[in-house]
């Protein structure tokens, strides 16, 4: 048995460890070595969907946790996952997307239109102020929108982006799911009608017309 000042000792010992975790590069990883891509949906749970704990306090912390509107790849997004699983010893990526997903409620070429409608020129946007040598080419606004047709395949076509891309170790595991806002369950991302059915899934079902810009397809 330890004694209390034992026990102390070392949920101090670990504390500090979990606050300076940066200052140790990979040997200060998260618990779980795992960077997740979510979307910033608030009907998308990421701890119940994953069983993990991603920002509680130290003997938690389990994961880095990236959020977007879509949980889709983005410059943002690679940037982040490149850090992470380079210089922070991170060695698996999960992608968390849903089902309901805003990003399937209207066309993106509707969306441009409404900033144009007011003005706003959307071949020359600043995408990022602060980094002006990042830019859209002409036409490039709408798909940079990231709209979806079809979560699951957008879903598919993540993982596959992050697997092919350069920035990311080869070695590190990465693996999709879609979590069903209905019946609050996770699955893989299929094609399958009947393992998506009760579940809403594509623009059509939102009553959206036309398809998106060619970004997942």
């Amino acid at each position: 048995m330890t004694t209390l000042k034992e026990q102390l000792s070392t949920h101090v010992a670990a504390y500090d460890h979990w606050a300076t975790r940066r200052r140790h590069g990979p040997a200060g990883h998260n618990n779980l070595r795992l960077w997740v891509l979510a979307c910033m949906d608030e009907r998308l749970p990421v701890d119940e969907a994953l069983g993990i704990h991603v920002d509680t306090p130290a003997g938690h912390g389990d994961a880095h946790c990236f959020r977007n509107a879509g949980g889709i790849v983005t410059d943002d997004a690679i940037r982040s996952a490149m850090l992470t699983c380079n210089f922070f010893g991170t060695e698996e990526i999960v992608i968390v997307q849903h089902t309901q997903c805003g990003m399937l409620s209207a066309n993106a070429a509707d969306l441009e239109k409404h900033f144009r409608d007011k003005g706003i020129d959307t071949d020359n946007i600043a995408i990022d102020p602060t980094l002006p040598e990042l830019k859209l080419e002409k036409g490039g606004f709408a798909k940079w929108i990231g709209m979806m047709d079809d979560v699951d395949e957008t879903c598919m076509k993540t993982i596959d982006a992050f697997r092919n891309h350069p920035l990311i170790p080869k070695d590190v595991v990465i693996s999709g799911w879609v979590w069903e806002v209905e019946t609050r369950r996770l699955r893989a991302p299929t094609r399958d009608p009947e393992k998506r059915a009760r579940t809403d899934v594509t623009s059509s079902q939102f009553g959206v017309k036309g398809k998106q810009p060619p970004r997942w397809s």
